[in-house]
C-alpha cells in the first residue's frame, strides 16, 4: 500500500509499506495491505511505518520531524503529537503534529 506521512510544514515520508501502526484515540491499531476504509483521530505516541520488502527506495525527508529505527532494523518510527489518518483504496495519508 501506498503511504504519504504529512505535518503542516513538510512531507516526510512517501513510499511503499506493508504495515503501518498508529496510536489511536482508544489505542494502538494496525493498518495491512487492503485495510478497510477508514478515518481516525490520532493521538500523541509512536508511528511505526515498515517499508515494503520489495521497495528498494522511499522518500523521507530530514527535516524537523525526525525517525528512529525500530528494533527490527527495518521499521522506522516517528514520534507524534496526534493528527489524522484516512485509508482507502491501499492509499493511506496521515496528517500528523
Amino acid at each position: 500500500m501506498f503511504l504519504e506521512i504529512l505535518t503542516p510544514d513538510e512531507e516526510v515520508f512517501k513510499g511503499e509499506v506493508d504495515y503501518i501502526s498508529c496510536p489511536g484515540i482508544d489505542g494502538y491499531f494496525g493498518v495491512l495491505n487492503n485495510h478497510a476504509a477508514l478515518i481516525s483521530s490520532l493521538k500523541a505516541g509512536s508511528l511505526k511505518v515498515t517499508p515494503a520488502n520489495d521497495a528498494k527506495h522511499f522518500d523521507h525527508a530530514e527535516g524537523k520531524m525526525k525517525h528512529t529505527l525500530a528494533d527490527d532494523n527495518k521499521s522506522l518510527v516517528y514520534a507524534i503529537n496526534g493528527g489524522t489518518i484516512e485509508v482507502k483504496n491501499n492509499k493511506v495519508i496521515v496528517l500528523a503534529e
